[in-house]
């Protein structure tokens, strides 16, 4: 995948594009490309420009979202925001990738965005003929006797707590028995970076770096320890 994910959002409100817009620019893997109110200037630039992935509202006049992406010969990735639930069934069985409702928390923006981001990499690997083995979106973490299956892209930071680590996603936290050497072999190298002795974050979780400081797009803080930040440096510049 690319170093973004390009996106437009349809939607007849210009409120609702405006907050649409807030939250892309809040999550770094995006890149709004477009925007508009009408689904006819959507199919037009759809037509004409690379999208990975679509917001599209589904009540609008004319055309509503459920038509405008069954008029598209090759659709991105989609993820319907409206006001209205009646639509859900209707919008996952054309294979939408989420449908949010309004009004929206940026927390359930992410976790769709997150889950798209997921299906454009899964995608791109099925495209490409690049074997998955060594790809796998997600992992299994034990916590007491119970396995959860968490995507690679939920996972915000990872923290050691002596014998045992924190890992934190973008829907809660969860702690189990490893060192955060043996833990960080587990991690995709190419999205996962160490800062510190007792933490390794997701680069496309950052939000800012402010000196030794990093500051998550969920709004946790995490240092930059000196002996990292070089390490660090080259990991988020490349």
């Amino acid at each position: 995948m690319s170093k973004y994910i390009k996106c437009m959002v349809v939607d007849n409100e210009p409120l609702n594009l405006e907050i649409m817009e807030e939250f892309i620019s809040k999550v770094t893997y995006l890149k709004l490309v477009h925007k508009c109110e009408d689904a006819f200037e959507a199919i037009e630039f759809l037509e004409n420009n690379e999208v990975d992935l679509l917001f599209s509202d589904i009540q609008m006049p004319k055309i509503n979202g459920l038509e405008l992406v069954k008029s598209l010969p090759n659709p991105p990735a989609i993820i319907f925001a409206t006001a209205f639930s009646d639509y859900a069934i209707s919008g996952f069985d054309i294979g939408v990738v989420d449908y949010l409702l309004k009004p929206i928390s940026f927390d359930r923006f992410l976790k769709a965005c997150n889950k798209a981001k997921a299906q454009i990499q899964q995608n791109e690997l099925k495209s490409t003929g690049t074997p998955a083995i060594n790809e796998s979106l997600h992992l299994f973490i034990k916590e007491n006797d119970k396995l959860t299956k968490v995507l690679f892209t939920d996972i915000l930071y990872v923290e050691a707590l002596g014998d045992y680590i924190k890992i934190i996603t973008s829907t809660g936290s969860l702690v189990t028995y490893s060192t955060l050497k043996g833990f960080e072999e587990r991690l995709l190298n190419k999205s996962f970076v160490r800062t510190h002795k007792s933490f390794i974050v997701q680069i496309n979780a950052i939000k800012s770096i402010t000196g030794n400081t990093i500051t998550l797009i969920d709004g946790y803080s995490i240092p930059i320890s000196k002996n990292y930040k070089e390490s660090f440096q080259n990991a988020v510049m490349t």
